[in-house]
């Protein structure tokens, strides 16, 4: 395995610095040039950056900007080896889990970071991810919020009305939507639940049910908290929805499936599925789920959730980081990338999927697709300002690098979601005993991680 991970990193060495002697012979004529890594890596989206950076160059001739694409899951070997190779890229387009770890390291320049973020208008961002992006130890920012998206609890709105429901934000209203729905108005279920023990979309539901209910992994001084009273009564809460959810291990894709299909009235899923709600879901052969009719407009959107202690909203924050050796130039770089149409063709890559950060390219983004039309002002608006709310375990500011790194890993070993089997499925946990479980999990983690 030692040899193995010698000869990955020789080879990644190698990578880089061949990539170094290509882009050097290149860009003979260019005084300068400047990398940007980039976690969009799909063909089309890669065309997107570079277009966007043509515009750049066509306005500095000086300036070779190459837009390099690299996988989201081993960006962190990438730069390892960039960094042993002193060839760290000048931007990387990165998930704001990465940035705290990146910026303890010294990989990144924060100076540069906040001149950006000064340069484009701190007031121009939106509060909830320029504080995902500020370092507790200094209090500057540590890279540029770019885009991102909201989870939220989709209901059919028709029905609720119908049944004289409220919106599902309470813990106590989701219980009555729970009770009330199944098997009224054609539907089987109220909801397909996560609790498959060998997905992660349950541990993304249930961290939303925990931070509404501020429950977290660790407490101020760095003790394991899996067994709190918080976390018992979130266990208990999203297990108990089990009783008029779909039978069987289920994950996002029965979640989505039976909700287009009229056969549940509630489904937790990002704003990725806005588009779906109006032609239907893929299908591995071929064709489209057929959706209930009118579902966009039937559907109502609640980000929010709220619990007996707390209220939150899940989702992700992508970001743009300045390297701590970057040309001064990356900076103009990545303003030039949030600027007008530049940033809008970044953006309508994904229009429900990259949400964006500013106020003023809001108004925009609502013209990208021509799905946003099937959905009320409403629902828009809340997707829009979700990321007011947003919260991750992982953001938590005053976590080190440790407790981030443990809290990736509850999720990577899906501990949640075979504690939630265990209770809602299974039946050989509780609540409490799933709770006692989880803190022995995690406290073994961490002992392992503090070596």
């Amino acid at each position: 395995m030692k040899k193995y991970a010698v000869i990955m990193a020789v080879a990644l060495l190698f990578g880089i610095v061949f990539s170094a002697f290509a882009a050097s012979a290149v860009s003979a004529d260019k005084e300068t040039v400047i990398e940007f890594w980039t976690t969009d890596n799909e063909e089309d989206r890669v065309l997107a950056y570079e277009a966007v950076a043509e515009t750049f160059m066509a306005e500095h001739p000086e300036i070779d900007l190459q837009i390099v694409p690299i996988d989201e899951a081993g960006i962190a070997q990438r730069i390892a080896a960039a960094q042993a190779a002193n060839r760290l890229p000048d931007i990387i387009r990165m998930g704001v889990e990465r940035v705290s770890s990146f910026a303890a390291d010294g990989i990144l320049s924060l100076d540069a970071a906040e001149a950006t973020i000064q340069s484009i208008g701190v007031d121009d961002f939106q509060a909830g991810p320029l504080t995902m992006v500020t370092d507790p130890a200094t209090g500057k920012f540590a890279a540029i919020p770019f885009d991102g998206w909201i989870q939220a609890l989709w209901y059919r709105s028709d029905i609720f009305d119908t049944l004289g429901l409220n919106p599902p934000i309470t813990w106590e209203d989701i219980n009555a939507a729970c009770d009330a729905l199944s098997g009224a108005e054609d539907l089987l279920y109220a909801i397909g639940l996560g609790t498959d023990p060998g997905q992660n979309y349950p541990h993304q539901i249930f961290e939303q049910v925990a931070l509404s209910n501020n429950a977290w992994p660790f407490d101020d001084e760095g003790n394991v908290t899996m067994n709190t009273p918080e976390m018992i009564e979130a266990l208990r809460f999203y297990t108990e929805l089990q009783r008029c959810a779909m039978p069987g291990p289920q994950y996002w894709r029965g979640a989505r499936e039976s909700y287009e299909l009229g056969q549940s009235g509630l489904m937790f899923y990002s704003t990725y599925i806005m588009d779906d709600l109006v032609v239907g879901s893929g299908l591995d052969d071929g064709g489209n789920i057929p959706v209930v009719e009118n579902l966009p407009q039937n559907s109502g959107f609640a980000p929010v959730m709220e619990g007996n202690t707390g209220a939150a909203t899940y989702g992700q924050l992508v970001t743009l980081a300045i390297t701590k050796d970057a040309d001064p130039i990356a900076q103009e770089i990545v303003k030039h990338f949030m600027t007008g149409d530049n940033y809008l063709q970044i953006l309508a890559l994904a229009p429900m999927g990259k949400v964006p950060v500013l106020k003023s390219a809001i108004d925009g983004w609502r013209g990208l697709s021509e799905y946003f039309e099937y959905y009320s002002e409403d629902t828009i608006t809340q997707v829009a300002n979700g990321y007011e709310t947003m919260q991750r375990w992982l953001f938590r500011p005053d976590y080190d690098a440790v407790e981030r790194a443990v809290v990736g890993d509850i999720e990577g070993r899906l501990f949640i979601s075979q504690a939630i089997s265990n209770i809602a499925l299974e039946g050989i946990m509780t609540p409490e005993s799933a709770a006692e479980w989880l803190q022995e999990q995690v406290e073994t983690l961490y002992a392992e991680r503090s070596q």
